[in-house]
This record gives C-alpha cells, sequence and structure tokens, in this order.
C-alpha cells in the first residue's frame, strides 16, 4: 500500500503556481522532499493535509481520498515543522492534556514511553524548551495517537549538529518496522544523504524528478573540463560555473557521451540543487 499518492495538483496564487504535482511514496520509507525557499515544498504540504484549498488533483493517503476521509485521515498523520511556538506560557503537560482530546486512539502509555525516551520533561514550559525538544515533543504528540504518516517541514533548520543527528536517528528507528512512513521537507541535503530512501525534488511549483535516492543523483553528472572544452557541451548542460581549471557543469547522465575527454562524476544532493538554481537565475 502507498502511504501517500499525490496527484496532478494544481494551485495557483498571484505569483506561483503549482503545477501538476505527483509523487508516490511507498510505506515504511523516508522521501525527502526538497527545493529552494519558494519552490512550493510547504504549499504542497498544506495541500496534502488540505490547509489550502487545491485548484485541482487529488491526495490520497493510506489508500484513501483526503477530500473524502479528512477527519478519519488526520488522525493517522503526524505533523511537525521546524521553529514552530506553541503557547509558550503554558507547561507542557498542560498542552498535552489539551491536544489528546482531539485524538480517539490517543495512547497515554506510549506518550509516557517517548517522554522518557525523549528526554522530555513535561513539567517545563514551553519557552523552556529548545528548538531541538520542541521538534521532539511534536513528534511524541504524533506518535502517540498511531500516526502512521508522518509529515515534517524543516524539522531540522535551527538545530544543531548534535541535535539532528539524534532527530535523524530517531526517523530511521520509526521507519524500521515497515508501519510508520515519514515525508522530511529539508534545504538541508546533508540530512537527506544519511536517512532519505527517496527523494522528491521540486523547482518553481514543478517536480523536476521523484525516484530512489541513489538513482536520483545518478541520473545527473557533475562534469569537469578545460575551458576550451565547454562549448563542445554548453547546450546539453543544465549549467555550469567558470573556474580557474576550466569549468564544473551538471548535466542528464543520459546525455554523457563516453567519448569526451572530461571527468564526470555522481553529484550530491546539493549539488543538484545548486546548478537547478543556477540555470534559473539564468532566466531572471
Amino acid at each position: 500500500m502507498l502511504a501517500l499518492d499525490v496527484r496532478n495538483v494544481n494551485k495557483r496564487y498571484h505569483n506561483f503556481h503549482l503545477k501538476n504535482v505527483s509523487f508516490q511514496l511507498e510505506k515504511g520509507y523516508i522521501m525527502g522532499f526538497i527545493g529552494e525557499n519558494g519552490a512550493g515544498k510547504t504549499t504542497t504540504i498544506k495541500s496534502i493535509l488540505n490547509m489550502t484549498h487545491m485548484d485541482s488533483g487529488e491526495i490520497h493517503v493510506l489508500g484513501r481520498n483526503m477530500s473524502e476521509y479528512e477527519l478519519e485521515l488526520k488522525q493517522e498523520i503526524g505533523y511537525a515543522m521546524g521553529g514552530v511556538d506553541f503557547y509558550t506560557r503554558s507547561k507542557v503537560k498542560a498542552l498535552t492534556e489539551v491536544i489528546k482530546k482531539f485524538y480517539v486512539n490517543w495512547d497515554d502509555e506510549t506518550y509516557r514511553n517517548y517522554l522518557l525516551k525523549f528526554k522530555l520533561d513535561e513539567n517545563k514550559r514551553i519557552a523552556e524548551l529548545s528548538t531541538g525538544m520542541k521538534v521532539k515533543y511534536n513528534i511524541a504528540i504524533a506518535l502517540s495517537h498511531g500516526a502512521k504518516l508522518l509529515i515534517f517541514d524543516e524539522p531540522t533548520s535551527g538545530l544543531d549538529p548534535v541535535a539532528r543527528d539524534e532527530l535523524l536517528d530517531i526517523f530511521q528507528g520509526l521507519v524500521a518496522e515497515g508501519e510508520i512512513s515519514i515525508l522530511f521537507s529539508t534545504h538541508i541535503t546533508s540530512d537527506l544523504e544519511r536517512c532519505a530512501d527517496f527523494i522528491t525534488f521540486i523547482q518553481n511549483g514543478q517536480i523536476v524528478r521523484s525516484g530512489e535516492k541513489e538513482e536520483f543523483k545518478e541520473s545527473y553528472l557533475l562534469l569537469n573540463g578545460a575551458a576550451t572544452q565547454l562549448n563542445q557541451v554548453k547546450d546539453r548542460l543544465i549549467s555550469y560555473k567558470m573556474n580557474s581549471f576550466g569549468f564544473t557543469g551538471l548535466i542528464l547522465a543520459r546525455d554523457f557521451n563516453n567519448s569526451w575527454d572530461m571527468k564526470a562524476a555522481t553529484p550530491s544532493l546539493e549539488e543538484i540543487m545548486v546548478y537547478f538554481a543556477k540555470k534559473e537565475d539564468e532566466y531572471v
């Protein structure tokens, strides 16, 4: 069963258009959702959660249509974003007492276990929690009502490397048994290099590519050549940069010719994003 099936989602704003966004997340995996700021990640996530009204398209969660079964499905979805400010003067304990009433499958024992696991003190006020602890609290809430699909929008932004590393370990542990799936939107691509199984890349409101992480990366090549060789490949490059050694450019692997006397290597997720962003800049 697919945990998430996004089909031809369109949403038009005055100066932005989400165009025919489609991708699928299989049950029990982590999908990294990447794209520069303003590319459409948050609009897509809000469409999935029915927090914004789509112009057209369909969202299916755990095999059911979100628009038809929204109330039931939101019992099975956990959502967290980085930098959330809760009711800062409230104690964790008091806030949980309010939140748990919204969920029919709330499990106090599970919640207590996550408090211990995440070292969360429920007698602290929200204002006293670090950014990392706020994210962990969000996760504890999501997992205490039996959520099968977790959607995280920039959950690691603002965290130090140690806190991020700990959070990624938690994510990988959650999907290990195959019951929970995670859609993880972030611009910190190194986090996804470590934990994601699949990557979906959105640029300017459109999906550029979606697939298994290594296959996604290997569908591109980073070329290094002399300045005199640039004209030979310029028309096939997605974009390029000049440097003291010549040029470095991104190309689709299928467009590479083995007869070219150039070094070619598989790019990182960050390099793919950077060169696509440079392509966009060239048209501005």
